[in-house]
Formats: structure tokens, sequence, C-alpha cells
């Protein structure tokens, strides 16, 4: 009996493990029972009937194969067209500072001022515009430079020169002497919209040619205080220390602006805030400059200043209805006309005045030796209607740093 159980418990034991195997080996090899097992996704494509690749000719033929990430958005073409035109621009100042006086020297009074000199260099970006080597780029890239070296993007580097400077604009034109230059395509900027891509290319930090994307935040930006004459495009696209002077171009690779300040980012200042010079007010100021050395503008003598909120009650007239004189030049049209300081200036050819921004803006534009109709009131308070001859606005010295 013993012997019994003994064998029965071997055989038990023996089934379970040959069904455990048999049961792994089934998992492991199907096709031992027949059973074909479903091919992976990878394994369909490997075995795809031949005819598929003949199938798909059609489509191919019907136009270019897409290129890598097709569908999606690209500004290379854009970028290619323009970039060759952007250079970098870098300049070097000899600055002469005085060295600081020996502690013994000061106490007894009786010493010779010594003076040291130190080579000051900085970088910007800049554009080429024709074929004879003009080059737009900002004001305070070139201000005060002794030597202006230009890198174009094929690696040439050459000696530029000074052909003009607006501070005004904050615009300076440079003249390049060598051949085979790219040139820039100019587009229009009265056309851009708000939400418009563009692309900022210039010089950043000396990183060489860089190229940045965003859109058109706003036009028409003024009173920053960057300089007299204030019409920015207002952009996200990154402009950093390198960029002033770069090309700022839409989405075919035509300059809409020149790239000039950031807002300043600070302990915790604005990010995605930059100012670009709208390329139809770079178009004039390159015109004028080109033709007469300087721009020429259109000049009464005076300056004005916007109006307060308590200033605009007080004369019962609406914030953006005129604007007050607050200084004036002895001799001037304006001052032989009986204009003084404190006038009120409400309107200029019959159109009203809504800042001080639009009353010089609106002067400038017009030639000297002409006439225009000022509009106002002599202390806030009595009305006065003269016409004035318009001379020419002086030229604003260029900064030296």
């Amino acid at each position: 009996m013993q012997s019994a159980r003994i064998l029965m418990t071997f055989l038990i034991r023996a089934v379970i493990v040959g069904l455990a195997a048999a049961f792994l080996l089934v998992w492991w090899k199907p096709a031992l029972l027949g059973v074909v097992p479903p091919r992976t996704a990878a394994q369909a494509v490997k075995t795809a009937p031949a005819a598929a690749p003949a199938a798909a000719a059609p489509a191919a033929a019907a136009g270019a194969a897409p290129s890598r990430g097709a569908g999606l958005p690209s500004f290379a073409d854009a970028v290619a067209r323009a970039a060759p035109a952007v250079v970098n621009i870098y300049t070097a100042r000899v600055v002469t500072e005085r060295t600081q006086t020996a502690p013994l020297d000061q106490l007894f009074g009786d010493y010779w001022p010594s003076y040291r000199q130190r080579v000051e260099r900085s970088l910007g970006s800049g554009v080429i515009v024709d074929a004879a080597g003009t080059i737009i780029t900002n004001q305070h890239v070139i201000a005060g430079a002794d030597s202006i070296r230009v890198q174009l993007a094929d690696g040439r580097i050459a000696e530029a020169k000074i052909k003009g400077q607006d501070p005004d604009t904050d615009l300076a034109i440079l003249e390049l002497s060598i051949g085979n230059l790219p040139i820039m395509p100019l587009g229009r900027s009265d056309t851009l919209r708000v939400g418009d891509i563009v692309l900022a290319i210039g010089n950043p930090y000396g990183l060489s040619q860089t190229v940045t994307q965003g859109i058109v935040s706003a036009t028409g930006r003024g009173q920053l205080g960057l300089a007299t004459f204030e019409n920015f495009i207002q952009t996200d696209a990154a402009i950093n220390l390198g960029n002033s002077g770069g090309a700022l171009i839409d989405a075919n690779g035509d300059l809409v602006g020149i790239n000039t300040a950031v807002l300043n980012r600070t302990s915790g200042g604005p990010e995605g805030i930059g100012f670009a010079i709208p390329v139809n007010l770079v178009r004039g100021v390159m015109e004028q400059i080109l033709k007469h050395g300087h721009v020429v503008r259109g000049w009464l003598g005076f300056m004005p200043q916007d109006l307060s909120p308590e200033q605009s009650a007080r004369l019962g007239i609406s914030a953006d209805g005129g604007v007050t004189v607050v200084n004036i030049l002895v001799k001037s049209p304006a001052f032989e006309a009986g204009i003084r300081p404190g006038d009120l200036i409400t309107g200029l050819n019959g159109e009203v005045v809504k800042s001080a921004q639009d009353l010089v803006s609106r002067v400038a534009a017009l030639p000297p030796g002409g006439t225009v109709e000022l509009d106002g009131r002599h202390g806030g308070r009595q009305p006065f209607k003269v016409t004035l001859t318009v001379i020419e606005r002086p030229t604003r010295q260029a900064r030296t740093q």
C-alpha cells in the first residue's frame, strides 16, 4: 500500500511538470501546433507587395517629393534671400582718460596731471542696400568711431567710411568699396499688420550671423525717448547686444525695418519688446544723406510739449487737442510771428495737432522756404492764426559715445 502511494505521487508530479513544459514550449513556438502568429506592423511593411511602390509612383510624379518636416512652415528661403546682405560691424575708438593722482602729490599740490589712452571697441550690424556698397546701420553703433570694419557673410572683411549720420532718427550710412556685393531687397513698412511674421538678423554678442523669429507686436510706437523722430515697429523677435543696425525682414525676405533697441531687461524688466525703424523712414533718410550729406527738414523755431491732463482740463480742451510751447529761438519764424513760451498750438494747416511728436514730425516733412499756417491761443486763452515761413532744421550733433 505504501509503494502504491509513492508511485501515484511520482506520476502526478511527472504529469504536472510535463504539462508545464508543454505549455511553455507551445507559447514559445506556436508554429508547432500549426498556428501562424499575427504579423507586427514592421513585418507587414517589410513584406508589403512589390506593387505598392508602383501605385505610389503617380502621386510622386504629380509634384516634388516633400522635404523632411513637410507641412511645417519654414522661413529658410526668406533667410537665404536676405541674410547674405547683413554684415557685422566692428568699431574702435581711442579714449583718453586722466589717471588717478598719487595721494602724496595731492597733499603737496605740486604735480602734473597724467593721462592714458585705451582702445574702446564695440560691435553691431548693418545692411547692404545697393551694388555701390551703401550700408545702413544705427548711428549709435558707429558714434565716435576712429575705425570701422565690416565683415560680410561670406567672410570678407573691409574698412568702411561714414557717408552721413542722422542722430534724430539714429541712422547712419556707410560706404564699402569692394565689389560683388549681395543686396538686401527693400520692402514696405506701411503694409505691415500686427501679427505678421518677422525675422531679425544680426550679430548678437559677436556670435556672427544669427536669426530670430517673432511677429509684429505694434506699429507707430513713439515717445520712447530713443530718438527725436520715432515711429517704431515693435516686435517680440529677440534683439540683443550686437543686433543694432541689423535687418528686420518679412516672411518673403524683404527688409521692413532696421533693428534699433530693446527695453531694459535688468532687474526683472520686460522681455520680448524690441523696436525697429520702419524701412519707409530709412529709405527717405538714406536718399537725403546720399544727396545732401545730411537730412533736410523743416523747422519753425520752437519746442512743443504735450499737455498734461491737468492743463487740458484747465484750458477746456481734450488731452490730444493741442501742445504748449516750452522754448523758442529768438529771431526764428515763430518768434517773429509773436509766438511765445506758454502759447498753445492747436492746428497746423487746418488739421488738429494731436501731440508734440505729431507736430514736430509734420513740420519736419515740410520743405524749407515754404509756408505753413498755425492755429493756437496766446497764453492758452486768446485765439490766433499766423502764417510762417519754414526754415531748415539745424542738424543735431552726432553723439560721440
